[in-house]
């Protein structure tokens, strides 16, 4: 009888546009409500610029335009997720943060189930209930 290493992912849930994202949360730091950012010249288009977060100079990037989707106006429920990935702390930009949920590895399938926003930003999309989740590749979204 052989055990397979299945651990599952404990995960923030946010929103974009239509669909349901995760980032796993050893990752998040804090969510923020919007606040005011400096514009930084040079950056990509999605780089929306800097804020001072408890000290801390923190990029902030917009997931939207990350992922290639039409800029929407902020609203009462946008919300930053101020996430680290190695030494790099990014705060990103969603229409709205949910919840946190366990998502079990079982209920877990390779991005290719779906094949919708590249791929290369995605690691997996999860079946919770009737909600589908597309999990967040966080090196790929910072590459660059």
């Amino acid at each position: 009888m052989s055990m397979s290493v299945q651990t599952d992912w404990k995960v923030i849930a946010f929103r974009l546009q239509e669909e349901e994202y995760a980032l796993p949360v050893q990752y998040v730091r804090s969510i923020e409500k919007i606040q005011p950012i400096t514009r930084v010249p040079g950056t990509a288009p999605y780089v929306k610029g800097v804020i001072n977060l408890r000290g801390v100079v923190t990029p902030i990037i917009d997931l939207r335009e990350r992922f290639g989707f039409a800029p929407e106006p902020y609203w009462e429920q946008t919300r930053m997720i101020i996430a680290a990935f190695g030494d790099i702390e990014v705060g990103l930009i969603v229409d709205a943060a949910n919840d946190v949920l366990d998502i079990p590895a079982a209920s877990i399938d390779p991005p290719e189930a779906i094949g919708a926003i590249g791929a290369a930003y995605i690691c997996g999309v999860a079946k919770v209930e009737k909600r589908l989740l597309i999990l967040l590749d966080l090196a790929s979204v910072l590459s660059e």
